[in-house]
């Protein structure tokens, strides 16, 4: 079993649409079509929706995104048009709202590695090959790789893993020309984005996007290059051959798998609340990353 522990009622607000509820954002449609987009304080673990938030971490995703996509706008047009609350919404939903461009979107989770780790690592420990990707003999959990990879998966469903899939399953499913753009600009930025973050003394080991088409262009969408859609390590503690300390959702995965949780995660059971003190250096963990990336001081 997987999915929410308990799903929450979307809010009502005049002149706007609910149109789906995620595992962090609510989506909605405005009156002169555009889509608005809600982050939440919600957190997901092992395919579970927890039942306890991480305050702060909506806002903390939207702005981190926002400083991303002004510097990466002249490698890809964004799909964002305003960070203005709409008229009529509720005041918490303040610094975690984004109205943007309706995009017809692409199915198609589009990785960038540039070390190897997770389902990488999995696999490659079996092949050799990411993705069906061929890399040399030798390496190690946390290993850079020689160059960075463009490694997709296919989008799942709240609950669902994603699923690794080949460059060339990617063709079949978009056409060849839609690939081969899609891997450039995964690149393209994962590498901008890297040598950003490498400057600030993190290291970005990999990241997620998702792109659109709108009027004939590719266009970056959803978030991008936070700690729910990247791995973000320490540049100072980054040793090969070990999992690596990270800014992200850790202290909740670690929690949740240990015994003190009382959690069975292959069982029937949902997942227990969090205890404040996992909430709390959970919520600092995600504010450091932006505090280190940005040069700016969460508050």
């Amino acid at each position: 079993m997987s999915g929410f522990v308990e799903k929450p009622k979307p809010v009502e607000v005049p002149g706007l649409v609910h149109l789906h509820t995620g595992k962090v954002r609510d989506l909605y449609r405005d009156e002169a079509g555009r889509l608005v987009m809600v982050a939440s304080d919600r957190m997901s673990a092992y395919d579970w929706v927890l039942p306890t938030a991480i305050p702060d971490k909506g806002r903390i995703l939207t702005q981190l995104s926002l400083w991303w996509f002004d510097r990466l706008a002249d490698l890809v047009p964004h799909h964002v048009l305003s960070d203005e609350l709409p008229a009529g919404a509720p005041a918490d939903w303040a610094g975690r709202t984004l109205i943007c461009r309706s995009l017809d979107m692409v199915p198609v989770e589009c990785v960038a590695r540039g070390y190897l780790t997770g389902s990488g690592l999995a696999e490659y420990e079996q092949s050799r090959t990411v993705c069906g990707l061929a890399l040399p003999e030798g390496l190690q959990d946390g290993s850079e790789l020689p160059s960075p990879i463009f490694t997709p998966a296919t989008k799942a469903e709240v609950g669902e893993h994603d699923e690794n899939v080949s460059y060339e399953e990617v063709a079949r499913q978009v056409g060849a020309e839609t690939a081969a753009r899609l891997r450039q600009a995964t690149l393209a930025v994962y590498s901008r984005a890297r040598d950003i973050a490498r400057d600030r003394g993190i290291i970005l080991a990999d990241t997620k996007f998702e792109f659109g088409w709108a009027d004939g262009d590719l266009v970056l969408a959803d978030e991008v290059l936070t700690p729910d859609s990247s791995r973000f390590w320490p540049a100072d503690t980054w040793q090969p051959g070990r999992p690596q300390p990270s800014f992200d959702k850790q202290f909740v995965r670690d929690w949740l798998s240990s015994p003190a949780s009382g959690w069975d995660r292959n069982g029937e059971q949902p997942p227990p609340p969090l205890p404040q003190e996992i909430v709390e250096r959970t919520r600092a963990k995600y504010a450091e990353a932006y505090e280190r990336l940005t040069g700016q001081k969460w508050s």
